[in-house]
């Protein structure tokens, strides 16, 4: 290989570094937050039920804002009807894909810890951490609840590791149980 055949194919593996840093630098971390600092955090908890997603770009990135019905309130006030907001989404031909944020189908009823106020947007506290989906037995109509992040690796500051855990097929009833028990806790 000659002086400039080295030169060209190290001047292409310097650009390709810095691609390569640039990806990993826009890559997104999550710190782990436990179930107390959730409820904390949250200026509202509530099951609600998704109505429809609407999704546009504004200043060059593209935000979904999913609009649910309120079915049950646990700290907070809340409206009937909610818009939260979150990162990426399908616009037109653009597909936006952020990691740890979670998507809803309209139907579908989840738990949302949420922060923000009545007659302005919300945001779910720690993306799929604040995102409890509910799921229900055909057979028994016994209904569970499982984290979001159960599945995502999220950074545990205190052993500087990434791991996957959170609540995984809790019984509805353990969960309202811990939640309101937390809430009350918090009150005081």
């Amino acid at each position: 290989m000659s002086y400039v055949q080295r030169r060209r194919f190290l001047w292409v593996l310097f650009l390709a570094g810095i691609i390569l840093i640039a990806v990993v630098a826009n890559a997104t971390t999550l710190a782990r937050l436990q179930f107390y600092q959730l409820v904390q955090h949250s200026s509202a908890i509530a099951r609600v039920r998704c109505v429809r997603a609407d999704t546009r770009l504004e200043r060059g990135e593209i935000w979904t804002d999913t609009v649910f019905e309120t079915v049950q309130r646990d700290k907070g006030f809340l409206p009937s009807s909610i818009v939260v907001r979150m990162p990426g989404g399908k616009f037109q031909h653009l597909h936006s894909h952020v990691d740890g944020v979670p998507e809803f189908r309209p139907g579908e009823e989840v738990y949302l810890f949420l922060t923000g106020h009545p007659g302005k947007q919300f945001y779910v506290v720690g993306w799929s951490q604040g995102t409890f989906r509910i799921h229900r037995n055909a057979r028994t109509g016994m209904e569970t609840v499982t984290q979001d992040s159960a599945d995502v690796p999220v950074f545990d500051p205190r052993t500087n590791t990434f791991t996957k855990s959170g609540i995984r097929d809790l019984k509805m009833d353990r969960f309202l149980e811990r939640l309101n028990k937390e809430v009350y806790r918090q009150s005081q």
